[in-house]
């Protein structure tokens, strides 16, 4: 059985979970972070999640999915702790909304030969993409830690972004396709196979 992990279960990370729940595989989510109110607009949580870690509240909710496996760890990604959480990984997921822990996950994935998947949406909110690893390069913010897609605001956007690295961690699961996409309101254009 494959091992994936999610790390960041957020916006893009808790809604590519949700629709990647099919996969005959054990998904492992990985965020520090706890749900508030306002995430229930745009991510994958509900009421009753609101002050649970988000790696645990998304657990339980996977728990009323038949068959589906996933564990949690309610931990920040960090140096000291990247290659426990994502050692035994046969792909792992970048979902995160800072360029900090995506250049930890990128690092160490580059040092590890780990496959890596990255999906981000601009910080406007007028376009996504989902890239592998050797065609990434994270972006800096514009204010460390500033606000992101939280409320709501690019919910059509943010589904969109999740699908498609939904169905870019099932085609690589299934056949090992290393498909990159640009995503806007208007489509998915794929920019490298």
């Amino acid at each position: 059985m494959k091992r994936i992990v999610f790390c960041g279960v957020g916006a893009l990370g808790s809604n590519a979970v949700v629709l990647c729940r099919n996969l005959e595989a054990q998904l492992v989510l990985v965020d520090f972070d706890r749900v508030e109110s306002k995430n229930c607009l745009s991510q994958a949580f509900v009421k009753p999640s609101v002050g649970k870690n988000k790696a645990e509240a998304l657990k339980l909710q996977l728990a009323n999915f038949w068959g589906v496996k996933a564990e949690s760890f309610g931990v920040r990604v960090e140096e000291t702790n990247v290659a426990t959480l994502c050692g035994n990984a046969d792909l792992v997921v970048d979902a995160f909304d800072n360029a900090k822990s995506r250049r930890t996950l990128s690092t160490w994935a580059r040092a590890a030969d780990k496959p890596l998947v990255h999906a981000a949406v601009s910080a406007d909110g007028t376009f996504g993409l989902v890239r592998w690893d050797e065609r990434f390069v994270a972006d800096e913010e514009g204010a460390p830690g500033q606000a992101t897609c939280e409320g709501g605001e690019h919910l059509p956007l943010i589904a969109l972004v999740s699908s498609t690295l939904a169905r870019t961690v099932q085609d690589f699961v299934a056949k090992g396709t290393k498909r990159d996409a640009m995503i806007a309101l208007s489509g998915v254009t794929v920019t490298a196979e």
